[in-house]
């Protein structure tokens, strides 16, 4: 990367993690604000429910945007939204008030994740995808680890509406970092390649992009799984404390984060496809294996793996949606594509692992995510055969 290039990625790299950490605060004490304001348990559901809606239908759509219009723009806007979501939290008085502040929220962040890791994916060097998704992943997961700790001790110390004000102030600095630090979108190579991108039909028609589409599907839904239920199995399977439940949810984000950067690094040097079905496999286990926990220990360990697990697919994963986003001129569409199945595979698992947990036996769901994603990387491989070397051969400019 150029002296510029690294500017821009640090600026992004500081966004994200600031907006994710910031979500990662208000997130988890949503539920306890709810209650308090008398919510009852489908209301709870609505609110969580809303982000995920609003998101899901507005992807697409900021997706294409950004590959005809330029990232920064849409990218300034989404953090000013959260700036504006985060005040309405402070103000927001009611149940139905908290679910409308929600879809705003969901349509924010479909305006900015997406668009930012396009962006991310447009200055990486040919051949360094693996390591710069690898690095720039690590600012979500680092956030989505810390920002639950730092939440609940604001909480604790002082209010809720700190909370929000700490959620705002962060969001607040990537604002106005992006604005003045992120080069004028005339300059951005989503604006001045010459060749049109693809059209969302067309890209959702090739086996290829439906390959990581399903596997992250099937990932996500997994982690749906695991932190709409495990609070619930370790609480009445073992009555473990809250501390201790917490810990198990977050630990595996933990781990995933700290070794995107290594596996990103083996990433760019291995077979792409095989590290993605590896890690794939490594998930499934893990989760399949929460069903034979016997207390806090065991639980933990499967935590440890499953982290491991996403930690190895995950940047491969992303390095393949990048270089096939920059093949097709499409990387703001490819990038919104991946988002979208990471959100509905989180809302496909909490629902079906609700299904199950009332059907069977609450064991019973982690069963689900083990084939879950067991399917999901059955799939992936069979649509991505036609390309299973999984290494990206970088063919030099002539002079």
């Amino acid at each position: 990367m150029s002296i510029t290039e690294k500017k821009i990625f640090s600026t992004l790299f500081f966004s994200i993690f600031a907006a994710v950490t910031g979500v990662g605060i208000v997130v988890p004490l949503l539920p306890v604000y709810a209650h308090s304001l008398g919510a009852s348990g489908f209301y709870i559901g609505l609110i969580f429910g809303a982000f995920s809606l609003s998101r899901s239908l507005f992807l697409p759509y900021f997706g294409k945007l950004s590959d005809r219009k330029g990232r920064k723009p849409l990218i300034t806007g989404g953090l000013f939204a959260y700036v504006l979501v985060s005040v309405a939290f402070i103000f927001s008085k009611s149940v139905e008030s908290l679910i409308v502040i929600r879809l705003f929220h969901g349509i924010a962040s479909a305006m900015m994740m997406p668009v930012i890791q396009a962006y991310v994916g447009d200055i990486t060097p040919a051949g360094k995808e693996g390591l710069s998704m690898g690095i720039f992943n690590m600012s979500m997961f680092m956030g989505l680890s810390f920002g639950p700790l730092i939440g609940g001790a604001l909480k604790d110390r002082y209010s809720l509406q700190a909370a929000f004000i700490c959620m705002g102030a962060l969001t607040v600095v990537g604002f106005f970092l992006s604005s003045a630090l992120l080069p004028p979108t005339r300059t951005e190579r989503a604006v001045s390649r010459a060749s049109a991108p693809r059209t969302f039909k067309t890209l959702i028609g090739d086996p290829y992009i439906a390959g990581l589409f399903v596997f992250r599907f099937a990932y996500a839904a997994c982690i749906g799984i695991i932190w709409g239920f495990i609070p619930v199995f370790a609480d009445s399977e073992f009555s473990l404390s809250s501390s201790a439940i917490g810990v198990l949810v977050t630990i595996g984000v933990f781990v995933s984060g700290i070794i995107h950067l290594p596996m990103g690094y083996l990433a760019d040097r291995l077979n792409r496809i095989r590290m993605v079905a590896g890690g794939g496999l490594l998930i499934a286990l893990s989760v399949g294996s929460f069903t034979w926990s016997q207390g806090f220990w065991s639980m933990l360990s499967a935590s440890v793996f499953f982290g491991i697990g996403g930690g190895i697919a995950t940047p491969a994963l992303m390095a393949l949606g990048v270089f096939e986003g920059g093949q097709t001129a499409s990387m703001g569409s490819v990038m919104a594509l991946l988002t979208l199945a990471h959100s509905l595979g989180m809302l496909g698992g909490s629902l079906l692992g609700g299904i199950m947990m009332d059907l069977f036996q609450l064991r019973q769901v982690f069963l689900l995510g083990m084939g879950l994603m067991l399917a999901g990387m059955a799939a992936f491989l069979l649509l991505t055969r036609s390309r299973r070397t999984g290494v990206v051969k970088i063919i030099p400019k002539k002079a």
